[in-house]
């Protein structure tokens, strides 16, 4: 005990023998980036027929599968007070939990309730995960980044210890995942996406020039070898919008399209046998007028008897198959999985997130909101995810966490925050 100035007796308070708040926060980012990975890996679905390891279908879906039990405990020991961060975008994507919930409860759609349950708990980890939304570093920007170049990094090693499988892709002659089985067109979309971040990160000085060169040509590289073309189509689409609402602030986005636009222009004058050689595919105009087959599956699903109801709200979650066949279109798969109600809330993700980056300040977080949200609406037309668990719904949950406003709280370090 002590007097003060006033001559009141006070009691001295004991030094604090806690860690500094700056190791605080690395451990805390530490523990968000295994959260966040975990939920990634859940994402990835195993698909046979790919990898050169002899790993049963089975056994490969439930370690997939059995990542978001894992998932739930962490993102619960992260985030111990269950304080959820109030946003539209995830309470749009509940509405799809809701939707699946009211399908699965028909008896005729008994099989879908693993896949509903699958989906619940992974939305309540994303909610969970709201607490470090609008944290100045990026965190969860860094993280996915992370989790795109370990994926791609085991593309590259399935490569090399086993090339002839890596770039049979299926039998179909372009680069999957040897290693982990991954088809073609998913390691094609987290190389755009990578790709597409680390350039807007570039854009803004976030990174420097060569370490931007070496991950974004890589990157290229990886997606040039899986010959697909919508990842393509995304990834320059969104560069573009994000690099127009960055071209008044950033000088070095200005250099960048006038030099884009001159090699573009040479490369269709001197190179445009080869490059639609490379589009085509070796496919015939049939193939590339049918969408490689997939407007033969999306005719008879538009075409196949509902009653009111399965037109309101679908068959239920399934496989984003039909009749054996994959839909490959996230509008139609909306469609079937849970009808009119389902496309709605899609368009309404896909809508809000862009009014919302429309009238965010123009800077760095709007540009990378603006890059994912392109890229996932034109990959939405051939691709599948919205409506069920996949990365390209955590593409928009990070799309969607850069567009919130700037909170204390998530700075604060795991002894004071949301953790305990």
């Amino acid at each position: 005990r002590y007097r003060d100035v006033t001559g009141v007796q006070t009691c001295a308070l004991p030094i604090s023998s806690a860690a500094p708040p700056q190791t605080d926060d690395r451990r805390l980012r530490r523990r968000v980036y295994l959260t966040y990975g975990v939920l990634f890996f859940n994402g990835l679905t195993f698909y046979t027929g790919y990898s050169f390891l002899p790993i049963p279908a089975s056994v490969g879906k439930a370690i997939a599968q059995s990542a978001l039990p894992l998932a739930l405990i962490l993102t619960l020991s992260l985030n111990r007070r269950i304080m959820l961060r109030p946003n539209v975008f995830l309470c749009l994507v509940t509405l799809i939990v809701l939707g699946a919930f009211l399908t699965a409860m028909q008896p005729e759609h008994f099989g879908t309730v693993f896949r509903t349950f699958r989906l619940a708990g992974f939305v309540t980890c994303l909610w969970l995960m709201t607490p470090w939304w609008g944290r100045r570093d990026l965190l969860l920007v860094r993280c996915h980044l992370f989790m795109l170049g370990l994926v791609l990094s085991s593309v590259v090693v399935g490569l090399v210890l086993a090339p002839h499988t890596a770039l049979a892709g299926g039998n179909t002659g372009r680069l999957g995942g040897a290693l982990w089985p991954i088809p073609p067109t998913q390691v094609a979309h987290y190389a755009g996406v990578l790709t597409g971040l680390v350039v807007v990160l570039w854009f803004c000085g976030q990174m420097r020039s060569r370490t931007t060169a070496l991950i974004a040509g890589g990157s290229v590289a990886i997606l040039i070898l899986t010959h697909t073309r919508t990842a393509l189509i995304g990834l320059i689409a969104g560069i573009v919008v994000a690099g127009m609402s960055l071209i008044v602030a950033k000088a070095r986005v200005r250099r960048l399209f006038a030099t884009g636009g001159a090699i573009a222009a040479v490369a269709v004058m001197t190179l445009s046998a080869y490059i639609a050689t490379w589009l085509a595919r070796g496919q015939t105009t049939q193939g590339l007028s049918n969408l490689t087959g997939r407007t033969k599956v999306w005719g008879p699903l538009l075409a196949f008897p509902r009653n009111k109801f399965q037109e309101i709200f679908g068959f239920g979650l399934s496989n984003n198959s039909f009749n054996g066949l994959p839909i490959d279109s996230n509008w139609l798969a909306s469609y079937n999985a849970q009808g009119l109600f389902g496309v709605i809330i899609c368009a309404s993700i896909l809508v809000f997130l862009l009014i919302t980056a429309y009238f965010q300040p123009r800077g760095l977080r709007r540009a990378l909101a603006l890059f994912l949200v392109t890229y996932c609406l034109i990959a939405s037309f051939t691709e599948v995810g919205f409506t069920d668990v996949s990365i390209y719904l955590l593409d928009l949950t990070v799309a969607a966490s850069l567009l919130v406003p700037f909170s204390r709280g998530s700075e604060l370090p795991s002894g004071s925050g949301p953790a305990e």
